[in-house]
């Protein structure tokens, strides 16, 4: 190991390499949401809509009160404007465009059907002549969604099955044959990637898998700012061989530097000379997507924070709630809100706030009330609903009523 960090300090760099180093300027701009989708290099997309659709609140964590229709067009809007596109990244991902030949290898393992797309593949096999009579009404008709493709009167002949059309849609994706072109609601629509993304793109020559695995570690590592190889490997989902025969190239070539961090078992990884900040100020509540804390293990390791996913827990069984969310304060994650917008009725509810174990005093909760009056307004909610008994909340109550300004 050429160098130590301590865990106070592995956070720091952590923090600040994910877009928390900084106050953010105001109001944030096109060119300010682009420059920190690029430092992430990937936001995770999902379809619970229990507060807001998940990949709109990395930015607002980071940027504060921004227009939420700015990401649309980054993402979804006319050509020129676009910066993102959707793709298999994390999960299902927001990637900058600069990543798109990156991601090729990916396509062409789905096509060909290899490693974690082998049963995609045999579908291909299969039922190709659905896949090209689908890909046939994509190209003639445009942007389409599955919806689009089960009309009554589409559906006389015995393919138009709905989940054979949604698979094959699915198939196209994946291999890039088509890309997202917008959505309807949160409906995927899908049309041919030479008429949504920019020809410049699609044009770049395809660099080799080897030359794609550095390439994804090393904006896996700018955006972790120190990382194990699972760590890296993960952030873009790579497996366990592709990434530790790219890591050695990358270390080997010092574009890549091995460090122990204190209390971490594994070695980490940063890339050139890291530049630790001496404290990071930001609060912030954060998405359970967020890709600060979507690495649960890490999340542990980094910030001495266990956190689980409860959505699909029976609500007796849950322990925090149904949509948790963690809320940074003070280069820790301090403490996790149940949080929902009952919109309704115009008002965000606050159903469970838990401390962590250092707990928050009382400049914590009044960062807290503003984290929360800032999120409510964002969301065009006109007040924050405590609904929690415990003694935080009571806490949380008398940060509210003690008139922090929005």
């Amino acid at each position: 190991m050429s160098f130590s960090l301590s865990l106070a300090q592995a956070r720091r760099l952590a923090l600040s390499a994910q877009g928390f180093g900084k106050s953010p300027a105001h109001p944030p701009t096109f060119a300010t949401l682009k420059r920190m989708l690029q430092r992430l290099g990937v936001v995770q997309i999902d379809s619970v809509n229990a507060l807001v659709r998940s990949h709109y609140l990395p930015l607002f964590s980071r940027l504060g009160d921004y227009p939420a229709d700015l990401l649309d067009q980054l993402a979804w809007g006319k050509r020129r404007q676009r910066r993102l596109f959707e793709y298999w990244g994390h999960e299902a991902s927001l990637l900058p465009l600069e990543l798109y030949p990156l991601m090729r290898w990916r396509m062409a393992h789905a096509a060909d059907g290899k490693g974690i797309y082998r049963q995609l593949a045999t579908f291909g096999r299969e039922r190709r002549e659905v896949i090209d009579r689908v890909l046939a009404a994509v190209r003639e008709r445009g942007a389409l969604g599955a919806g689009s493709l089960s009309t009554r009167e589409e559906r006389a002949g015995p393919w138009w099955d709905w989940s054979e059309e949604k698979h094959a849609l699915e198939w196209l994706f994946a291999a890039g044959e088509v890309t997202v072109a917008g959505r309807r609601g949160f409906e995927r629509l899908y049309d041919l990637p030479e008429r949504v993304l920019p020809a410049a793109i699609l044009d770049q020559a395809q660099p080799s898998e080897a030359e794609a695995h550095q390439g994804l570690l090393l904006h896996a590592a700018g955006a972790l700012g120190v990382a194990t190889e699972q760590d890296l490997r993960d952030y873009f989902r790579l497996s366990p061989q592709q990434s530790k025969a790219a890591l050695a190239v990358l270390v080997e070539g010092g574009r890549l530097q091995a460090c122990a961090v204190q209390g971490w078992k594994q070695p980490a990884y940063v890339a050139g000379v890291p530049r630790i900040p001496r404290r990071i100020e930001a609060s912030a509540l954060l998405s359970p997507f967020d890709s600060l804390v979507w690495a649960r293990d890490r999340t542990e390791r980094l910030f001495d924070f266990r956190y689980r996913l409860e959505i699909y827990t029976p609500a007796h069984k849950r322990v925090y709630g149904y949509y948790v969310l963690p809320f940074l304060h003070d280069g820790r994650i301090a403490a996790r809100l149940d949080l929902r917008a009952e919109r309704a009725h115009g008002r965000l509810a606050v159903h469970a706030v838990h401390e962590e174990a250092m707990g928050l005093d009382e400049a914590g909760y009044q960062a807290l009330a503003l984290s929360l009056q800032r999120l409510a307004n964002w969301l065009g909610l006109a007040q924050v609903q405590l609904n929690c008994p415990r003694a935080e909340g009571s806490r949380l109550r008398q940060a509210l009523l003690s008139g922090v300004p929005a």
